[in-house]
């Protein structure tokens, strides 16, 4: 804890003074132009791996980047969802997965969660997944394989379908390689990106 305690400083103290125009600006608009999913790993920060600002972003951080298919019950992810699209109009969606998913790495590797029960449920939004990767025990395969089934499930989503079907906003999948820092975009032909 003390260690974020001095980051609360250094930040008070070095880097709120020299953005202070920025933060002002911000404390009364909020128009994020990208809705990001990425997974909860630690070592996957959106903002350092984009190059984005403070109020660029609109983030939603789950265990596996998942996000589970429409559905009308109360869901935080799907709210979070809705409120981007509906309500702050961002023009792009994008998914991202990583290298080395723990979640990824549980299901390929057939892990036992059962001391886990609350994982082992949440990680069902990937069985589309696992069915899509042929084979078994390939986690890269099944990282990017995650992410276009994430995406299928993000255009369930009435917000979203509605705003795709007007052109207003565009999916993309992203797969994030932590030791090379690449992007590689899975939704784009080309080289990865360099980000």
């Amino acid at each position: 804890m003390q260690d974020l305690a001095e980051g609360v400083a250094r930040f008070q103290r070095d880097v709120f003074p020299a953005r202070a125009e920025l933060f002002a600006h911000l404390a009364t608009h909020h128009t994020p132009h990208t809705l990001f999913i990425g997974c909860s790993d630690a070592r996957v920060v959106p903002e350092l791996i984009t190059g984005t600002e403070p109020g660029d972003l609109f983030v939603i951080r789950t265990a596996g980047n998942l996000v589970p298919a429409y559905t009308p019950e109360a869901d935080g992810v799907a709210a979070s969802i809705e409120y981007a699209v509906a309500a702050l109009g961002v023009q792009d969606i994008v998914v991202c997965g990583h290298s080395a998913c723990g979640a990824m790495t549980a299901l390929a590797q057939g892990h036992d969660l059962s001391g886990a029960p609350a994982v082992a449920a949440w990680l069902r939004h990937a069985d589309a997944s696992q069915a899509r990767t042929t084979a078994a025990g390939d986690v890269p395969a099944l990282v990017r394989q995650n992410v276009l089934a994430q995406l299928a499930n993000l255009a369930t989503h009435p917000s979203v379908a509605k705003a795709l079907a007007e052109g207003k906003v565009a999916l993309h999948g992203w797969v994030y390689d932590i030791p090379t820092g690449r992007v590689e975009d899975l939704t784009a032909a080309g080289p990865a990106l360099a980000v």
